[in-house]
């Protein structure tokens, strides 16, 4: 089997309502997001997508998802994307870094490759696994009001795990976390989001004035390094997310005992190649995650389940579906959200095809004869 066409569209993925992240330094009002599909010698046809939470979140951007394609399309065509790690190292190989490009036609691959083996995805990302992946909210940074307000509108989706961006300055967020941890009810389960807004000594601050809460905190600071000073003086279980790049990265969080858990997020990484790698040193290491993606469509956030389905119930922590605060989801199949819940589809691949009608046409295309 080979790739013989690989088609690109833009999607333009409004917010329905604005977002804001890490203090309100991070604001998002619409994505911009890449979807990729391979065609086979074969037939067979596979989907992947790519979609960064804007250009200021990481160093990642739409645009650059699609040059990216365009750069390794030629190494791309002609690869049996059945085998996954073959087509990731030599795209690695074409374009070196820039993970995130790789990412959506590394999902395409295994697509076809579940397709292919008349498989649900997740049997290949290492087999379903009893019950079903919880869900957990988004919270955009606000007054305490206006976060409590948005959870409660989680609640009436049915979630019962939420994620709360916190990062202002230190007081307004010993006030946040006080506030908002005082109206968890029984069997909720939250996290506080900083996304990277704390200085260590601002870090290390306000969770020595909130070390009663022990509650999750993610990714307090910028770096590695500073999240390193933070773990020295604080006793709450913590988490990294935006350091988490690669395999290196996960290896330097096992040896140096950063975190307690970590957000796994398919497109930062490279793709679900990567990502199961890295989720398979967790389950060595006794690292709980929380697997999802940068943002996107339902396309992305079934890819994620998959891995989610396939990971063992005590390490997988929550998953987040992006297209739930979209305006638009042109996506047949996938996974939806079942009073905070959700389970990978049973049908071969990654079950959740975009809709040809609305994707519109193709805004580039390769072939084996451009090679």
């Amino acid at each position: 089997m080979k790739v013989t066409r690989i088609a690109v569209w833009s999607l333009d993925l409004p917010l329905a309502r604005p977002y804001s992240l890490s203090g309100g330094r991070l604001h998002v009002e619409r994505l911009d997001s890449t979807v990729v599909r391979l065609d086979t010698d074969e037939g067979l046809v596979g989907w992947g997508e790519g979609c960064p939470w804007g250009s200021t979140y990481l160093p990642a951007f739409a645009r650059g998802v699609r040059a990216g394609i365009e750069e390794l399309a030629p190494t791309v065509l002609g690869l049996d994307p059945r085998r996954t790690a073959v087509v990731h190292r030599a795209m690695d190989v074409a374009l070196p870094g820039h993970p995130y490009v790789k990412a959506p036609l590394d999902m395409a691959c295994w697509d076809v490759a579940a397709k292919a083996a008349g498989v649900p995805l997740c049997d290949l990302l290492g087999g379903r696994t009893d019950g079903r992946v919880r869900l957990h909210s988004s919270i955009p940074t606000g007054t305490p009001a206006q976060m409590l307000a948005e959870i409660d509108l989680a609640r009436a989706q049915g979630y019962t795990s939420h994620s709360a961006k916190i990062g202002a300055d230190v007081e307004a967020d010993i006030d946040r976390m006080r506030v908002i941890d005082a109206q968890m009810g029984p069997g909720e389960q939250l996290t506080f989001d900083c996304n990277r807004a704390w200085l260590p000594a601002e870090a290390i601050a306000a969770l020595q004035a909130t070390r009663d809460l022990t509650r999750l905190i993610e990714q307090p600071c910028q770096t590695v390094d500073q999240h390193l000073q933070v773990r020295r003086r604080v006793s709450q279980p913590l988490a990294l997310d935006e350091s988490l790049h690669s395999y290196g990265d996960m290896l330097r969080i096992v040896e140096t005992g950063a975190c307690e858990a970590v957000g796994l997020k398919l497109g930062r990484v490279g793709g679900l190649t990567v990502a199961a790698g890295i989720r398979d040193v967790c389950l060595e290491a006794g690292i709980q995650l929380n697997i999802e993606d940068t943002g996107g469509t339902a396309l992305s956030a079934t890819a994620a389940v998959h891995l989610a389905q396939a990971t063992p119930e005590p390490f997988r922590r929550a998953t987040w579906l992006c297209f739930d605060q979209l305006t638009t989801n042109p996506i047949d199949g996938g996974v939806t959200n079942t009073a905070g819940w959700a389970t990978a589809p049973d049908v071969p691949g990654i079950g959740a095809d975009p809709r040809i009608d609305a994707l519109g046409d193709p805004v580039a295309t390769y072939t084996s004869d451009d090679r």
